[in-house]
């Protein structure tokens, strides 16, 4: 199925609560204040977007193509990225809300957090390997089986890490946020 193309606009204030976004091949388009909130982008394109100021809790993802995306001050609450198309996905998030979002058995080499609440959020499985994590809350994050190797975690807080189930090579953390390694020794540290 072939989808319609549209190239190098911009969407204001538009609620996709209701009416959905239309199916097509979305490039070089730019969302500001738009909210997808519940709603379904399942199987639409997305290439080299930004979305401003947007809203995508608990939305609906099931093959979505997401390739050079930048999610700017969105809110994306519980956001199903594993269900997403995953050949060449890439995508930046600044300042950004993923809670309870999932990553789960993804490739995201060089992706950069910054400046994000990255609670509870899954990257069981995940390839990171030389991700930024700037200044980032990761407060009950879970890294499980994951590929952290040379990512930058040194600006980060509430880390928690278990070295023995996670490759963490070359990984740069700041004094601070090294205790996070250790809390799953179950250790004292004063």
């Amino acid at each position: 199925m072939n989808l319609p193309f549209i190239c190098d606009k911009t969407y204001k204030n538009i609620s996709y609560t209701i009416k959905q976004l239309s199916k097509a091949e979305y490039d070089n388009c730019t969302f500001i204040n738009c909210d997808f909130s519940n709603s379904y982008i399942s199987n639409i394109s997305f290439l080299e977007c930004e979305f401003i100021d947007c809203n995508f809790s608990m939305v609906k993802t099931k093959g979505t193509i997401l390739k050079d995306i930048i999610f700017n001050n969105c809110k994306l609450l519980g956001f199903p990225f594993h269900e997403c198309n995953p050949f060449l996905m890439s995508m930046i998030f600044i300042k950004s809300q993923l809670n309870l979002s999932s990553f789960f058995n993804l490739k995201l080499k060089d992706t950069t957090f910054k400046e994000c609440k990255l609670e509870q959020t899954d990257f069981t499985n995940t390839d990171l390997s030389t991700s930024k994590f700037m200044n980032c809350d990761l407060y009950q994050t879970i890294f499980d089986n994951s590929n952290l190797e040379k990512v930058d975690f040194s600006t980060s807080y509430n880390l928690s890490i278990n070295p023995d189930i996670n490759r963490i090579r070359h990984a740069n953390f700041s004094k601070e946020n090294a205790l996070g390694l250790l809390g799953h020794y179950q250790i004292n540290i004063d």
